[in-house]
């Protein structure tokens, strides 16, 4: 673990050799006069820590091209980077991981509980979330993560394809009466970024540790972390509060994910397997069950997708339609 009381953009280049992290994850200044929202929004910030850095709204463009840039060096191949931003500032970001050679992944919307309130305009309610990753190298994406590949929900809906969509309602965390950071991102939203795009033992970094969060919730996954905060507040707080936390110490909390049972899911079908499910379908059909139950049980015996199964019985109806209408005129 390593992290430094710095500007992440000269720090990166003492301290970061090129091609060498994982995983970033960073929350950069809202560039909005963020140092003044307590009075704007009128936040009680008596718990906050003082010394928040804000970047000045004409410079937020040649910063964004900065940091971003360093990102980008720093990052090994294949690796992943997720920004998040507010929408104010959120052009300039794009460009600048547009002058890298990042490639775009998604632009993930976070949806938080209690949006400021205007009666002027819609509520803003959300933040973007700009996962891009580096060419040339394998990229970690742990696919099952949180669910196996047959897990249901009660509607009936893969858990798997629900939790990969690219909006996440994930509330914002409240803590009052304890000592904090201007703005830090929930550990449930930071486990998911950390959990999908890295291994045990992947360094993760953050160019703006504010209050840690990040790293806290990487060492607590059994990952290495290291970063920046030029708050020199914040850093010698927080620097403290590091040294308590266990390596693997959050690994208890997860949900054990059980193995996956679509192990041909992907696979080209073979005549033979063809021809046994078209009379499995066939004989469980004529049972009387629906066609939805008879392509689950048929997807769990033979390990594949059930949108697979079902793609192949609709195409062998409609060639059997298509026979009979040709043989009514023969």
């Amino acid at each position: 673990m390593k992290f430094y009381n710095e500007n992440c953009i000269e720090g990166a280049k003492k301290h970061l050799k090129s091609d060498s992290i994982d995983l970033i994850i960073c929350d950069p200044p809202y560039g909005i006069n963020g140092d003044k929202l307590d009075k704007h929004y009128n936040r009680d910030e008596s718990n906050v820590l003082d010394g928040y850095i804000e970047v000045p709204e004409k410079e937020y463009p040649e910063f964004s091209e900065k940091w971003i840039g360093e990102a980008a060096r720093v990052l090994r191949p294949g690796g992943s980077i997720y920004i998040v931003s507010g929408y104010s500032q959120l052009r300039h970001i794009l460009n600048a991981l547009a002058n890298t050679c990042l490639q775009e992944k998604n632009h993930i919307i976070w949806k938080y509980n209690f949006g400021v309130y205007t009666s002027k305009k819609y509520i803003s309610s959300h933040y973007h979330i700009l996962y891009y990753t580096k060419p040339n190298g394998n990229v970690t994406f742990n696919t099952n993560a949180f669910f196996a590949d047959y897990e249901k929900s009660e509607h009936g809906g893969s858990m798997n394809y629900l939790d990969r969509e690219d909006v996440w309602i994930i509330n914002r965390e409240y803590k009052p009466g304890q000592v904090k950071n201007k703005n830090e991102l929930p550990k449930s939203l930071l486990t998911k970024m950390i959990l999908y795009s890295s291994n045990p033992n992947d360094m993760v970094c953050d160019f703006f540790l504010g209050s840690f969060s990040t790293a806290k919730v990487a060492i607590g996954l059994n990952r290495k972390a290291c970063g920046f905060e030029l708050n020199k507040n914040a850093f010698d707080y927080q620097i403290k509060n590091i040294e308590n936390i266990e390596h693997g110490e959050l690994l208890s909390e997860l949900r054990q994910v059980p193995d996956n049972k679509l192990t041909n899911k992907g696979k080209p079908l073979q005549k033979d397997e063809i021809n046994q499910i078209v009379m499995e379908f066939t004989q469980l059909t004529k049972t009387g069950m629906s066609q939805k139950d008879v392509c689950n049980v048929i997807s769990d015996k033979y390990g594949r997708g059930y949108w697979s199964i079902q793609r192949m019985v609709s195409s062998l109806k409609k060639n059997s339609h298509q026979m009979q209408a040709i043989s009514l005129f023969d």
